[in-house]
């Protein structure tokens, strides 16, 4: 199991995304755990790191909990991943190693790893995707 934890910026019905270098899918911006770290302490860390804007910490919102097959890893390898919503300072951009971000639509649901689908798939029931 892979344990991760993903911020769900959403904008306009969209939902952000990012792709890694080098990677076709793109990904709800994220990452995994260290050792000894919290939810939203890799929840700050990740996102400065990726699309280089600041959580503001007393916005921070629980959305969701899924595990998926974790892509590029084989079908015995699973992702757990906890997501949150939050507020921000910043535009989001590609930093590290992000190559490209995108807003993204319930329509681009295939371009995202298979973890990221099921969230897709809430947002979309709960009105909040186009």
């Amino acid at each position: 199991m892979i344990d991760t934890v993903a911020w769900v910026c959403l904008a306009d019905g969209r939902v952000l995304g990012t792709r890694t270098r080098g990677r076709e899918l793109f990904y709800i911006p994220g990452g995994k755990r260290r050792p000894g770290e919290s939810d939203t302490d890799t929840l700050f860390r990740e996102v400065r790191e990726e699309v280089a804007v600041d959580l503001l910490p007393g916005t921070v919102e629980h959305f969701g909990t899924y595990e998926a097959e974790a892509d590029g890893h084989g079908a015995d390898v699973l992702v757990r991943m906890a997501c949150y919503t939050a507020e921000h300072r910043g535009v989001p951009v590609a930093s590290a190693e992000i190559e490209e971000v995108r807003w993204l639509e319930y329509a681009d649901r295939d371009l995202t790893a298979p973890v990221d689908r099921a969230v897709f798939d809430d947002l979309k029931a709960a009105g909040r995707l186009v």
